[in-house]
């Protein structure tokens, strides 16, 4: 029952999304129905929380490189190729002062 309930959990609610009250909350439901024992409950709380934080920081890294590709494709500079022309354009202001 209580490897059916995280997989129930992990595959039914975009875990990345999940906020500890949120989890807590569906957590103590079981808890409350007699389906998981109060430790029980604990130990799925918190390594849901942290495979919530695991999801998270892969979707973040996914994303970043979903964007990065498309900025590419679409040939659009990003803020650090910006930055280096910007300091080219500085130093080439600077020497014709000179």
């Amino acid at each position: 029952m209580f490897d059916l309930i995280k997989k129930t959990m992990l595959a039914g609610v975009g875990l990345a999304a999940m906020t500890r009250e949120k989890i807590e909350e569906t957590i103590d439901e079981f808890v409350k129905k007699g389906k998981l024992s109060e430790k029980e409950g604990k130990e799925i709380v918190e390594e849901l929380i942290e495979k919530s934080k695991t999801a998270k920081k892969d979707l973040e890294e996914k994303i970043e490189k979903i964007v990065t590709k498309s900025l590419k494709k679409l040939n659009i500079p990003t803020r650090d190729e910006l930055t280096e022309i910007k300091k080219k354009i500085e130093r080439l202001e600077k020497s014709e002062d000179e």
